[in-house]
């Protein structure tokens, strides 16, 4: 004899999506903000160079 079950689900190729790792809360969390990530790495170098930038212009004008 086979070592399959006696009773085997037919269902079960349709439902194989839902076991997918694409579908795991891991990946839907990562993918609920997409391109977070690179807008708080844009917004934080905008920052940084409008603080050297003023920083730089106001010791300029202080100097006159």
């Amino acid at each position: 004899m086979s070592n399959l079950p006696l009773f085997r689900d037919p269902w079960a190729k349709r439902e194989a999506w839902r076991k997918s790792p694409v579908f795991s809360n891991r990946v839907m969390f990562r993918n609920l903000f997409p391109g977070f990530g690179i807008a708080v790495v844009a917004f934080t170098a905008y920052v940084i160079a409008d603080n050297v930038y003023l920083s730089t212009q106001t010791q300029d004008a202080s100097h006159h």
